[in-house]
C-alpha cells in the first residue's frame, strides 16, 4: 500500500525530530526528501517507516540525500527503502574526523596500471593508452605519515557486485536497469574499492562506522536489515533516529495517539 510520506512529515512528531538532529537545516532536509519522494514512484510505494530510518540516519550524519551531491540516497527496494552511502559521503565523514592528509577514489584506464611493487604492495603507475576502464582505485593518507592504495580489477568489482547485491544479479540475468549497481556502476565501484580501504586500513569515526555498517541496508531502531543481501541482519550501536513504534495512518500520514498519550491529556 502507497504510503503518504508528505502528510507525515508535517505532523508535529516528525518536524520535531527532524529539527532536533538538524536544528535550522532541517526544513532544507525534509524539502530535498519530499523533492526525491515525489520524483521517483517506486519509493512511493514504500514502507513509510523506512524511508524515515534512511533519511533520519543521513540526517543523523549530517549527509545530504539531494542525489547531485552524491554523499547519501534513499533508494526503493522491494517496498522498503535503503539507506546508501555515496563516495562523497564517506570522503565527507572521513575529513571530518581530522586524521585524514588526502582520501581519493577514482577509475582506472587502460595503460595507467602497470603493475605492483613486489616490496610494498603499491600499484605502479603507467601510461593511458585508452578510455577503456580495467579497474578502480583508492588512496589514503593520514596525518601521521601513513599512506595506503587498494585496486580493484573490474572483473573483481562485477563478482563482488553480483555476490552482495540480488537486484544487480536480477538485472544481469533480465537485463533490466533496477540497481544502482546497474544505473551507475562507475559510482557504486568508487565507493565499494574505498569503503574497502578505509574498513581495512583507515581510522574510523563513529560516524563512519555507523556510515559503513548502515550502508545498503533498511534501517530500524535496533538493526540494519541488508534486503538486497540474501537478508542478513546485523545488530547496531547507532543513535536511534526515530521512535518507529509511534504509530501511524499510512493512509493519512496522521499520527495516531497511544492509549497513554490519551490517558495524559485526561489528566
Amino acid at each position: 500500500m502507497a504510503n503518504n510520506l508528505p502528510a507525515l512529515l508535517q505532523s508535529d512528531v516528525i518536524k520535531n525530530r527532524f529539527a532536533e538532529i538538524l536544528g535550522k537545516n532541517a526544513a532544507g532536509f525534509t524539502s530535498a526528501l519530499l523533492n526525491i519522494y515525489n520524483g521517483n514512484n517506486q519509493l512511493q510505494q514504500c514502507d513509510a517507516r523506512s524511508i524515515l530510518g534512511a533519511a533520519g540516519l543521513a540526517a543523523t550524519l549530517n549527509l545530504s540525500i539531494t542525489p547531485s551531491l552524491g554523499q547519501a540516497y534513499v533508494v526503493p527496494f522491494r517496498g522498503k527503502a535503503t539507506f546508501q552511502i555515496g563516495v562523497r559521503g564517506l570522503i565527507q565523514l572521513a575529513h571530518r574526523t581530522g586524521k585524514y592528509v588526502a582520501l581519493h577514489a577514482g577509475k582506472v584506464c587502460e595503460g595507467e596500471l602497470r603493475g605492483f611493487n613486489p616490496v610494498t604492495g603499491e600499484p605502479v603507475i603507467g601510461e593511458k593508452i585508452s578510455d577503456n576502464v580495467v579497474g578502480y582505485i583508492a588512496y589514503m593518507k593520514l596525518i601521521n605519515g601513513f599512506e595506503k592504495t587498494l585496486y580493484m580489477s573490474k572483473s573483481e568489482i562485477e563478482a563482488h557486485a553480483e555476490k552482495y547485491s540480488q537486484s544487480y544479479s536480477y538485472d544481469k540475468r533480465s537485463n533490466k536497469q533496477s540497481s544502482p549497481w546497474s544505473t551507475n556502476f562507475d559510482a557504486m565501484a568508487q565507493k565499494t574499492v574505498l569503503k574497502k580501504l578505509l574498513n581495512t586500513w583507515g581510522i574510523l569515526s563513529a560516524e563512519m562506522t555507523s556510515a559503513i555498517q548502515g550502508d545498503q541496508s533498511v534501517v530500524d531502531r535496533n538493526t540494519f536489515t541488508y534486503v538486497d543481501n540474501r537478508g542478513d541482519s546485523q545488530m547496531r550501536e547507532a543513535l536511534q533516529v526515530f521512535d518507529q513504534d509511534v504509530p501511524f495512518d499510512e493512509t493519512t500520514g496522521e499520527i495516531l495517539q497511544t492509549k497513554e498519550a490519551t490517558n495524559h491529556e485526561a489528566d
